[in-house]
């Protein structure tokens, strides 16, 4: 997980807390720690996006475009970093290998449906509560989930 992307769940779980009230770049990455340049730059791509609205002004600010439980991190992923789970820029279905590694387009296919299972059933709503819900809490209690390897 990138800082760009661990940064804009933290910017739009912000949000989400705030919706239906609108939050300035600057209140997110105090809150959340974040370096404001960055903030703002995460904030800007989520607005290119459609994924978040801005006003300009003393009422100014983001917030997001959609209730928090329709917003999934895999949204959010998608919209900062591109499709979950790419090999050299290209979709894994696509891919070509010689047959002694052929496995290998499967597994990279595999490793998208996983990344899926988590991140498209997870949303801001589960998040801004503290969250984490059904199948994707099961994994955190797989044994070794908590060891870095």
């Amino acid at each position: 997980v990138t800082a760009r992307v661990d940064y804009a769940v933290r910017s739009a779980v912000e949000l989400a807390r705030a919706a239906p009230d609108s939050l300035t770049a600057d209140t997110i990455a105090a809150r959340q720690g974040l370096p404001l340049a960055f903030t703002k730059q995460i904030l800007s791509a989520m607005r290119r996006s459609g994924l978040v609205h801005s006003q300009r002004g003393g009422e100014g600010g983001y917030r997001l475009s959609a209730a928090p439980a329709e917003v999934t991190v895999a949204d959010i992923v998608r919209v900062v970093e591109g499709p979950l789970a790419d090999v050299r820029g290209e979709a894994p279905e696509t891919l070509t290998y010689p047959e002694t590694t052929d496995v290998l387009r499967e597994l990279w296919i595999a490793t998208r449906a996983s990344l899926r299972a988590v991140l498209e059933n997870v949303t801001l709503a589960d998040l801004a509560a503290g969250n984490l819900p059904g199948e994707a809490a099961r994994f955190t209690e797989q044994a070794g989930a908590w060891e870095r390897r």
